[in-house]
């Protein structure tokens, strides 16, 4: 899929810690706003906007993008937004962090906007070696629509924050590979039949626990999940086979709740910081959901003995479709993840 450069006026702000958009970050998130109506056209991966970082060998900075898109078509139309960063010598760096949803046309009145899908994406990246970093937003569609159409990101709701210093002893969590077509049976799934009725994201995924270490110097910390859902109706091509159960138009139901432990010198659970739990619908057009989590402010408790934390993301199916938790497609590009901040 070929690549083309977006030459648009770009508006560079400061957010200041504490925001609604940079609650996890410690310190100040520098944003870059997309300040022209950009096109999206079918195949073609276009870039938003981009950056260039100066980075220390290990320097950790967290970069959050939102792209709100809109759509020429009442058709469905697939959109995946994507932050990728490549490195001095212009190598592309482990982890690409993307989100996807169909845009659903628009004349859809469900969204907060009419029309408007907003999709956000994070991704932690540590530097592997001392250099200048260019990282940037990426926006692709695709569809079986005929004709032409496309998507279009829009102007002042479409932007990448950057934090603004290092985000020191950071720690990345991502669900294990799972292609989108699962033909090697790799993914989790949630759901009636050969599914399982829940899941355990990052937690009992059949790799080892990732631990985390807060650092000796903070009394708090905070902690941010998300986590990609797709419905597998009858024919679709995101899902094994096995996995499908009913007709498209059938949509799904979960409940869904983020947990943040820190442990006790035994290795169990002391403290637990956990969102309500959220019932949430993923609807066949839509396809893909994408859930986002946050815990802003969690104090470690000295009791605890340790200062050592896991995270999880539960996932329980009520009804309808089963739900596919996706994973990292193509050995790079990670659709769930989370990320553990010290609050310095």
């Amino acid at each position: 899929m070929k690549n083309r450069l977006i030459v648009a006026a770009l508006a560079l702000t400061l957010v200041p810690f504490g925001s609604a958009e940079a609650l996890a970050d410690s310190g100040a998130v520098e944003r870059t706003t997309l300040s022209k109506d950009v096109e999206i056209t079918p195949g073609v991966t276009t870039e938003l906007i981009g950056r260039t970082l100066t980075l220390k060998s290990g320097e950790k900075r967290h970069l959050r993008a939102r792209l709100e898109a809109t759509s020429s078509t009442t058709g469905i139309v697939g959109l995946t937004s994507r932050i990728k960063c490549v490195d001095p010598a212009g190598a592309a760096t482990p982890v690409v962090a993307a989100s996807a949803r169909n845009h659903e046309g628009h004349d859809t009145d469900t969204y907060a906007v009419p029309g408007h899908l907003p999709l956000y994406a994070d991704l932690l990246l540590t530097a592997p070696a001392a250099g200048t970093y260019t990282c940037g937003l990426h926006g692709s569609a695709y569809s079986s629509l005929s004709g032409e159409y496309h998507l279009t990101a829009v102007a002042n709701s479409t932007w990448l924050e950057v934090s603004g210093s290092d985000q020191t002893g950071a720690g990345w969590w991502q669900n294990p590979a799972c292609e989108s077509a699962d033909s090697g049976g790799n993914c989790t799934y949630v759901g009636s039949g050969p599914a399982d009725p829940d899941a355990w994201i990052f937690y009992d995924d059949g790799t080892p626990v990732q631990k985390w270490q807060a650092s000796p110097s903070v009394s708090s910390v905070a902690a941010q999940a998300n986590v990609e859902l797709t419905t597998c109706y009858n024919g679709t091509a995101s899902c094994a086979t096995a996995m499908h159960r009913y007709p498209r138009g059938t949509n799904a139901v979960v409940d869904t709740r983020f947990d943040f432990i820190q442990l006790d010198t035994t290795g169990h659970a002391c403290r637990t910081s956990s969102t309500e739990t959220s019932r949430r619908t993923i609807t066949d057009d839509g396809h893909h959901y994408a859930a986002y989590f946050s815990l802003p402010d969690i104090p470690v408790d000295p009791s605890c003995g340790t200062r050592t934390f896991i995270l999880r993301v539960y996932v329980k199916h009520v009804s309808g479709q089963t739900v596919k938790i996706d994973g990292v497609q193509s050995g790079v590009t990670s659709l769930t993840n989370a990320i553990a901040f010290n609050k310095f």
